[in-house]
This record gives C-alpha cells, structure tokens and sequence, in this order.
C-alpha cells in the first residue's frame, strides 16, 4: 500500500468511524426482511410505503453510515483536518440516527405520525451534528486537493437532501402531500444517488485506488474537472425537470456521461495495476463499474419507457454501483484501521491486513450479493423470485456482518494483551 501524502498521526479514534460501519450491515439485513415480507407489486412502486421503507433502510442505514463514517476517518487522514470533538460527535450522531432510521422505518410503514416525528428530529439533528462537524474540518483545511474538493462538494449536496428529505417526512407526519412532494422527492433521490454518493465516491477513489491497490493515478482533467462537470449537470438537471420536463433528458446525458466515463477509467486502472492480486474488494469495483454503465444509460432511456423502470435504475446504480464499493471499502477500511492503530500502539505479533478477514467466507457474501442484485432485477419480470432472492440478500448481510466483526475482535483480544513495545510515550490517541 502507498501512504505518500497521508497525515496518519492525525486519525481519529478507531471508536469513531467503527460504530458506523459495524452498524450498516444491521440495516442490510433489515432491508431484506422488509422485502421478504413486503407485497412484490408494493416493491415495484418507487412510491409504495414499502418501497420507500427499504429504500431508507439501505440509504441512510446502510450507505449513509459507511460514507459518514468514512468521512470521519479519511478526513482528517487524507486532509490533516482536525473534525471538533470527533469522538463525542459520532458517539451522538450515530445514536441519532440509529434511532431515527428505525422510527422512520417503522412510521413510514405503520403511519405513525409519533414514530415519523421522532424520526424528524433525531434524523434531523444526527445529520447536521455530523456534518456540521465535517464541514468544520473541512474548514479548517490548507490544501484543497481534489479529494477534498470532492468531499466539500459531497457535504454540501448532503446537506441539501437532509433539508429535502426532512421536507418528504414531514409529509407522513401531517399526511398531507403537496403539489410539489414528487419533484422534492425525484431531486432528493437523484442528488442523493450522484451528488453526495457518487461525488464522494469518485473524489475518494483518487486516493483510495493508488493507496489500496497500486492503480495508476487519476489524470489531472478527471481529478480537476469531473467534480464541477457532474456539479454543472445535476443543476441542469434539476432545473430541466422542474421548468421544462420535457428536456430534462439532456441534464440526464450530461451526468450519466461522466459516470459512464468514471466507470470505464476504474475499471482500465485496475487492469494496469502494477501488482495485479485480485481478491473479492476488486470484483466489487469492477462489478459496480459494471453496474454503474448499465445503469446510467437504463436511467437515460427510461424517459421514453414514462419512467417505468426507475426501479431499475435504483438497482443498477444504487446497489450495483454505490452499494458494491461501500461493501468492498468495508472489507479494506476495517482492517487497516485495526492494524493501523494496534501497530501505532506497540503491537507488532498481529495478523496483516489481508489475514484478518476470512476470504473464503468473503467470495460466498461477494457471490450471494451478486445473485441477490440480478435475482432483484429478475424479479421485477417475474415478481414471484422475489423472495427467494431476498433470502440470498439477508444471507450476505449476515456473511457481511460477521467478516467485518472478525477484525474488530482480533482488536478487542489483542488490546487485553500487552503492548510488544511501550509507545506510551509516542501516541496521546484515546480510543474510547
């Protein structure tokens, strides 16, 4: 791995981005029972209180934890940022919403207006205690690298969709859905799926594949000029859509273009690594590249199918593309922060970073995530698999679940022992 250019020393306590991505896997899991017990034509309705019940379930319980906690970690890792009293926000941001995403499922589902109220306000002040947080380390920054750019970027659409998505809820609470409900919630999801996901992801790839997986680096037009193209793109969009839906389909084009564009460059990096191992976080990215072109021309072309298929597209980009990176970072993040912080502790008999996650049992998750993504799209022609696959989900929530709890065990036993060298003296990092 190449750490060049990266600022170890300020990392934050592996408490921190831990908590959130332990708990992304649980709401996986919750998603694939709601779609087991879920009616097939429910699911098949963007609309439906079910579809919107999973949906949640996998983009705030799911991808919002992992790219929070990832923020958390990589920021002040990759920026030298300093994110204000990091272990005390996402203690209590994480409980936020922890609870908020149960009471909004559970309101959304039961139409409680009680359960959607507190989900309003816990949702609410999770979201802006943490990134009111990051925005401050953002701040704080002296050197706005491309990464970082992208992130700034990220933040500022994710706050944009809180707001647009505290609006939605209030909706259940007072059962009362404007004219405008349909264009706040097609905003939402699309600046949702490329603004905050997709710019945080490509801004971190920059880094992420040349450290991780020895990829040539990104040229300097993708690394300067994408973030503010796809930018550009998604307020064409969002300004077509809303005074001239009728060509709308060009803001579509733009950033579908990108993305397309992206999805080909990862793929090509990861053909040119200068050492070519493959193990399951590789399929995962060239899986979601894959995903990713499908998916981005499906939402394309879905203008002349009346939107029949934005389910589809959901899919394809947010579980083929956004979901399949957020599990395989999962399976790379983890145990380097594990090896990270022991070895900064003195503890130098540890297993590395590739022995800490049991591979074969990642190639099975790899394999019944992969079934479970077609099976889905399958069943939306033959709505009777649906449940079969939704079991394939769950199991690979659970498989996931276990791998990235291995990790964090061989931290919890290993801390019990003592130290192979006293580095007391080297390291003030709290690890509450």
């Amino acid at each position: 791995m190449d750490f060049n250019g990266l600022s170890t020393d300020q990392a934050p306590p592996i408490s921190a981005p831990l908590r959130f991505f332990l708990t992304a896997p649980l709401f996986g899991i919750i998603a694939g029972i709601l779609i087991f017990f879920s009616d097939a034509a429910s699911m098949m309705s963007r609309y439906s209180y079910e579809s919107v019940a999973v949906t949640h379930a996998i983009t705030i319980g799911f991808l919002g934890m992992v790219m929070l906690g990832a923020l958390t970690q990589m920021l002040p890792v990759l920026a030298g940022a300093k994110i204000p009293k990091v272990l005390q926000i996402s203690r209590y941001s994480h409980a936020l919403l922890f609870i908020g995403t149960l009471s909004m499922l559970a309101g959304i589902l039961w139409s409680s207006p009680l359960l959607n109220t507190l989900a309003l306000v816990a949702l609410g002040g999770g979201f802006i205690i943490i990134l009111s947080a990051i925005a401050l380390g953002i701040k704080s920054v002296k050197n706005f690298t491309p990464t970082i750019k992208a992130m700034s970027a990220s933040i500022i659409f994710a706050f944009l969709i809180v707001l647009m998505g505290l609006y939605l809820l209030y909706a259940y609470i007072t059962n009362s859905f404007s004219e405008y409900h349909h264009i706040v919630a097609n905003v939402h999801s699309v600046w949702g799926i490329f603004g905050f996901a997709g710019i945080l992801i490509i801004g971190v790839s920059f880094q992420v594949l040349p450290m991780f997986y020895v990829a040539p680096r990104f040229k300097k037009f993708c690394k300067q000029k994408v973030l503010w193209l796809i930018t550009f793109g998604l307020l064409l969009w969002m300004f077509l859509n809303i005074f001239f839906e009728s060509y709308s389909i060009a803001g579509k084009f733009w950033v579908a273009l990108f993305f397309w564009a992206f999805s080909t460059t990862v793929w090509k990096k990861l053909n040119n690594r200068r050492r070519p191992l493959s193990d399951v976080t590789v399929w995962y990215w060239r899986s979601s590249s894959i995903f990713l072109t499908l998916g981005s021309f499906l939402w394309i072309f879905d203008e002349y199918f009346a939107n029949e298929y934005t389910v589809l597209v959901s899919l394809f980009i947010g579980g083929g593309f956004i979901l399949s990176i957020m599990i395989g970072m999962l399976y790379k993040i983890i145990p380097f922060l594990v090896w990270f912080h022991l070895n900064a502790h003195g503890y130098m008999s540890i297993p590395t970073i590739n022995e800490m996650i049991n591979k074969n049992l990642a190639r099975v998750q790899f394999a019944l995530f992969l079934v479970s993504l077609i099976g889905f799209v399958l069943s939306f022609f033959i709505p009777v698999l649906l449940k079969f696959f939704a079991l394939t989900f769950i199991l690979s929530m659970i498989f996931l679940q276990i791998n990235i709890i291995a990790p964090v065990l061989i931290y919890i036993k290993t801390k019990k022992t003592k130290p192979d060298f006293d580095m007391s003296a080297f390291t003030t990092d709290n690890e509450g």
